[in-house]
């Protein structure tokens, strides 16, 4: 098999994985222009400072001793199957980063003959890279569960950033689903290398030259759907990966069908907008200050399709509205919808120079939509409704209000009398 037709499968194998980042686009070349976004291959991921940097996306190879049933690339799957040599990923790497079409490698892998060979191989890649090749580029590497942790450190080494992908969120959908393969063989090295992480860090503060150790963290991900694990347990799941392992990033895959068995949910498409939800829950656990027990609960265990987690948790959290802007703390301006950490940081600076005007919420990124029913400014309340559950869930949900009432200069206060007057006097 020649090389093209290797990167052909490998790359088309890759595209399930994302924890990295990609671009999703179909376009495809036309006749007289130059580029294809079509092909898989290279997307597109960010860096810590913002950067969008374009990686080679592959993997080393599709053969498989697993038989997990959610995987394209099982062993009992009738596929093209293919693999890479070390030498293959990296002249591929070299010559694509010489000409400008990439800026790093994204190098995954099916599990071919066992852990510790595949792990090897890949080991040997990222080596050849940094040390014959003096290549600086961005390196994502996966590590391979179960393989020696002595491999899997050594390989750190060279990396910017390695994952080990948990995939199912429970030990009993893992066997369910996946039965070759051990939770304790998948959370361990995460254990390790996180802790490898740390103490590469600690010994940074106290020495000059140290050796890099994964500088950029380590990442998995979970698949939404597969398994009849609820949103509350997934966060929560992400939460501990947070806060235990020192993970940078859990990246969540809506399950897409590519298997007909009967353990699988019989679905059309995947759950996208399960998907979305959860990473802007995950976003509130990392930047907002929330835990998922703020955000879900046993008896409410997955988010609402129609709100985002934070203004659900508004909602279901009245009693602290309206917050005036010019008093509240900056991580009581975090939980309102529609303001961000941006916005938040730009009120709190602008507070010390004097008082802030709706108005100048504007300026601040506020998306004032939906922030204006849970804020006053200056005492003023611009919500144009009453401070009721129902009125706002359908003001944020549909724009408008289907159950609407009409305003009454003497209709009775709504809850604090601040509230309501500040609601009485607003120009909205």
């Amino acid at each position: 098999m020649d090389l093209l037709d290797k990167l052909n499968i490998l790359s088309a194998a890759a595209k399930y994985d994302v924890s990295c980042s990609s671009s999703g686009s179909k376009r495809r070349n036309t006749p007289g222009g130059i580029g294809n976004a079509a092909v898989s291959g290279i997307c597109h991921s960010w860096s810590d400072d913002g950067r969008c940097i374009s990686l080679l996306k592959i993997l080393f190879t599709n053969y498989c001793i697993y038989d997990c049933e959610y995987c394209v690339n099982r062993s009992s799957n009738d596929l093209p199957r293919a693999a890479f040599t070390p030498d293959e990923v990296v002249n591929l790497t070299v010559n694509f980063y010489r000409r400008n079409y990439i800026e790093g490698l994204f190098l995954s892998s099916a599990v071919i003959k066992s852990p510790d060979y595949t792990m090897e191989l890949l080991l040997q890649t990222v080596r050849k890279l940094r040390e014959e090749f003096k290549f600086n580029g961005y390196i994502h590497l996966k590590a391979i569960p179960g393989a020696d942790y002595s491999l899997i450190l050594a390989a750190g080494r060279y990396a910017d950033r390695m994952s080990v992908n948990i995939e199912l969120p429970s030990q009993k959908s893992l066997k369910l689903l996946a039965p070759q393969k051990e939770m304790n063989a998948i959370i361990e090295p995460m254990r390790e290398i996180g802790t490898m992480i740390k103490n590469n860090k600690e010994e940074k503060n106290s020495k000059k030259k140290v050796l890099k150790f994964v500088p950029a963290g380590q990442s998995t991900q979970l698949i939404v759907g597969a398994s009849p694990e609820s949103d509350f347990h997934i966060l929560k799941l992400s939460e501990g990966l947070y806060n235990k392992l020192s993970m940078k990033r859990v990246y969540y895959s809506a399950y897409v069908p590519v298997n007909n068995t009967p353990t699988l949910p019989a679905i059309k498409n995947p759950p996208l907008l399960r998907e979305h939800r959860l990473y802007q829950a995950d976003w509130l656990l990392r930047f907002y200050g929330f835990n998922a027990e703020e955000l879900l609960d046993n008896k409410n265990p997955n988010f609402d399709a129609d709100l985002d987690p934070k203004a659900n948790w508004a909602l279901n959290h009245l009693e602290v509205f309206p917050l005036e802007i010019n008093t509240a703390s900056y991580q009581q301006l975090l939980r309102i919808p529609g303001l961000g950490v941006k916005s938040a940081r730009r009120i709190m600076s602008a507070r010390k120079t004097g008082s802030i005007d709706y108005d100048d919420l504007k300026n601040f990124g506020t998306v004032l939509k939906r922030a204006r029913y849970f804020i006053t400014c200056k005492g003023k309340y611009y919500g144009g409704i009453p401070i009721r559950e129902d009125l706002i869930k359908s003001r944020l949900i549909n724009g408008k209000s289907e159950t609407g009432e009409q305003l009454s200069l003497f209709q009775e206060p709504v809850g604090k009398e601040t509230r309501s007057l500040a609601f009485l006097e607003s120009g909205e």
